[in-house]
């Protein structure tokens, strides 16, 4: 007899498909593989609602991809649910995902949260959504860029960051959306946080003049002059949000 999903078992199939490249939702995927196991599921009905997350993905009806509308009406919900309270859908999942794994959220993101142990009370608790949506907002954009440095093509995951293109504190809203995120190494990550570089609304790399006083330098030369007028990485699913870009160049790019 088939078994009706559950709506944790659609939201942690959510979980999966913001944190996996469009192309690696198939079945032999070892995240897939992994998530079937904790939910007493087949690696194929897991690939099928991601196919299912797909058809109502606003991102892919533009690019004319339809996906599997078998189970659209199931995955609406919570494809809303997201985009109208992201944080809360977003920890949510993860407080699932751990329960599922038989580990505490505090131990599964011990790194995180090493310095709250033995803390207690709202703030504690804020701090620990906080940290915990950053982290999978991080997963997120590198699934996104394929785990490489959009500027760079770096492609070691321990030297890359999520950078927001509205900062996190700025814009409570969009802090989740991957149309927000850039896949970039930490020197470029610092670099666009600071306005020392741009993107252009057609996704070129732009220098500002303050960036550009040190033209004559050598580590100019050998960090950034290169990538000056390129185009940035095209990312799997969310290309960055045209809003967002023009907010950065107009209120923290150096002009």
């Amino acid at each position: 007899m088939r078994r009706n999903w559950t709506k944790e078992e659609l939201i942690l199939a959510f979980n999966l498909y913001l944190k996996i490249p469009f192309g690696k939702m198939h079945k032999h995927n070892p995240d897939i593989i992994v998530l079937a196991n904790l939910i007493g599921r087949t690696p194929s009905s897991i690939s099928m609602r991601l196919g299912n997350f797909a058809s109502v993905d606003p991102y892919h009806q533009e690019r004319g991809i339809s996906g599997l509308k078998g189970g659209k009406k199931q995955v609406q919900p919570i494809w809303d649910e997201f985009f109208n309270n992201q944080e809360e859908l977003i920890f949510l999942s993860e407080e699932i995902l751990a329960r599922k794994e038989n580990i505490s959220l505090e131990d599964k993101y011990q790194e995180q949260l090493y310095d709250l142990k033995g803390l207690i009370g709202e703030t504690v608790l804020r701090t620990v959504k906080t940290r915990v949506n950053q982290s999978v907002f991080r997963q997120m954009v590198l699934a996104n860029y394929n785990s490489k440095c959009a500027i760079t093509g770096i492609e070691v995951p321990e030297l890359l960051l999520a950078s927001h293109i509205i900062p996190w504190s700025k814009n409570e809203k969009e802090r989740l959306n991957p149309e927000n995120g850039l896949c970039l190494s930490a020197t470029f990550d610092k670099a666009f946080d600071r306005g020392f570089i741009g993107i252009d609304s057609d996704l070129t790399i732009i220098f500002s003049p303050k960036l550009k006083e040190f033209s004559k330098k050598n580590f100019f030369n050998e960090t950034f002059e290169k990538h000056e007028g390129h185009q940035l990485a095209i990312p799997s699913k969310y290309p960055p949000n045209q809003e967002f870009i023009k907010y950065h160049l107009d209120h923290i790019f150096n002009k």
